[in-house]
C-alpha cells in the first residue's frame, strides 16, 4: 500500500479543547508513504454547518424524507499545488508533516451539537487529491462553543408567571399559583432560584413540583420536529386547604448541559422551568418560564456589570405607581473535547462529533476514508 498513514490533528488551547470565535487553531497534516507519488493538490479545509434529516409516514403508502442543511463557513487552502508543466507534483517515501493555522470565523455561530436527528458540526480536512485516483481525504472535528451573547433580549429581566384554577371535580374552592425567577439567563453550573406563592384556597391538598426540561426543535422545508426531556425534578411538601405558603427552590444548572442554541435556523435548544401543583384526580396547574444556558466562563463580571446597569436605568425611570408589569416576551432566537494529540484511527469512523461533556486526558480524532460529509 503506497499511502501507509494518512491524518490531520490540531492543538488544544484550553483543558476542555473548546474554541470560540476568534480563536486560532494550530495543527498538521501528516502524509506517509512508502514511495514517491504525483500529487495535484494537497487542500486544507475547514467547515462549520449544520444539517437535520428526518422521515415521517403518512398512510400506508406515503414515506416523506425531511431535510435541511445550513452552512457558517467553508475555508479553503492549497498546502501544495501542482508546480510542473503536466500538472503534478511529487512527493518522496516517507513521513511528511504539512503545519497549518486556522482562526475562526467571528461570526455569530452556534456550537457543536448532536442529536438523533440533526447536528451542529465544526471540523478540520486534509484532502490529498491525485490525477485518475479518488480524493483520499483526512479528517476531525473541533468542539465549538458560541460566547455568550450580553445583548440577547430579556437575558437580564427578571421572569413572572401566574395563574389560577378553580376546583369543581371531587373538590371545590379555588388554588393560586405566582412563580418568579431573578432572570432569564443563567450560566452553566449556576445555581436558579425560583420562588413560588400559592394560595390553596380549596377544599384539596395541593403538592409543588418543579421542573428542569430542554426542548429540541428541528426545522425542514417548512416542518418542525419537536421533543421534550427532563432534566432535573424536584417535590415539594403539600400545602393543605386552606392554605398560603411560599416555597423557594435552588436548582442548580449542571455544568455539562449544553448551552442554549437560539441562534440556528434549523435547530433550536431550548430550557424552561416548570412549576405545577399536583392535584389527584384532577388537572395541574402549571406555569412555564424560558431559561437560558450561558455557556461557563470564569467570572460574571459582563453580567454583573450589565445587572448593574438595569437596576441605574428602572431606578431613574421612576414607574407610575399604577404601571402594569408585563413579563418579558419570550425571546428564544440559540460541547467540550479535549487535548488533541494523534489517536488510531479506529476511533474515529464516525461522521458524528465527539459527545458534549466528552473529556479525555490527551485527546484527538482522525479517521482515514474517502466519504465526504
Amino acid at each position: 500500500m503506497t499511502i501507509k498513514h494518512f491524518s490531520i490533528e490540531y492543538d488544544a488551547i484550553n483543558s476542555n479543547n473548546i474554541f470560540s470565535s476568534g480563536d486560532t487553531i494550530n495543527g498538521r497534516i501528516i502524509l506517509e508513504i512508502s514511495k514517491k507519488i504525483k500529487v495535484q493538490a494537497l487542500v486544507f479545509r475547514a467547515q462549520g454547518q449544520a444539517r437535520v434529516c428526518w422521515h415521517e409516514q403518512y398512510g400506508q403508502y406515503v414515506h416523506v424524507v425531511y431535510s435541511s442543511k445550513d452552512k457558517y463557513y467553508d475555508v479553503e487552502h492549497y498546502i501544495m499545488r501542482e508546480t510542473r508543466q503536466d500538472g503534478t507534483e511529487f512527493i518522496g517515501p516517507g513521513r511528511h508533516v504539512f503545519p497549518f493555522s486556522f482562526t475562526v470565523p467571528e461570526r455569530n455561530i452556534p456550537s457543536t451539537f448532536t442529536s438523533s436527528v440533526g447536528k451542529i458540526v465544526h471540523k478540520l480536512k486534509a484532502e490529498l487529491r491525485q490525477s485518475m485516483k479518488m480524493t483520499k481525504t483526512a479528517k476531525t472535528h473541533f468542539t465549538f462553543v458560541s460566547q455568550a451573547d450580553m445583548a440577547t433580549p430579556g437575558l437580564l429581566d427578571p421572569q413572572h408567571g401566574c395563574q389560577d384554577k378553580t376546583i369543581s371535580v371531587f373538590g371545590s374552592g379555588t388554588v393560586a399559583l405566582d412563580i418568579r425567577t431573578e432572570r432569564m439567563g443563567y450560566w452553566q453550573g449556576e445555581a436558579l432560584k425560583v420562588t413560588a406563592e400559592i394560595k390553596n384556597q380549596s377544599s384539596r391538598a395541593v403538592k409543588p413540583k418543579f421542573v428542569l426540561y430542554k426542548k429540541k426543535s428541528h426545522f425542514a422545508q417548512g416542518k418542525r420536529k419537536m421533543n421534550t426531556s427532563e432534566i432535573l425534578k424536584e417535590k415539594c411538601d403539600p400545602v393543605e386547604s386552606g392554605c398560603n405558603k411560599t416555597v423557594t427552590k435552588t436548582i442548580t444548572i449542571p455544568k455539562e448541559l449544553p448551552p442554549s442554541i437560539l441562534n440556528c435556523s434549523i435547530i433550536r435548544l431550548e430550557y424552561r422551568i416548570k412549576v405545577l401543583l399536583d392535584i389527584k384526580c384532577t388537572s395541574n396547574p402549571e406555569i412555564k418560564l424560558p431559561i437560558i444556558v450561558l455557556p461557563e466562563q470564569s467570572d460574571h463580571t459582563a453580567m454583573e456589570k450589565q445587572s448593574a446597569k438595569s437596576k441605574e436605568f428602572e431606578a431613574s425611570a421612576q414607574p407610575s405607581p399604577h404601571s402594569i408589569y408585563y413579563p418579558p416576551v419570550q425571546a428564544f432566537a440559540e460541547p467540550p473535547q479535549r487535548a488533541a494529540e494523534p489517536q488510531a484511527a479506529a476511533a474515529a469512523q464516525s461522521d458524528d462529533p465527539p459527545a458534549y461533556g466528552a473529556l479525555y486526558p490527551s485527546y484527538h480524532h482522525t479517521e482515514q476514508h474517502r466519504s465526504q460529509f
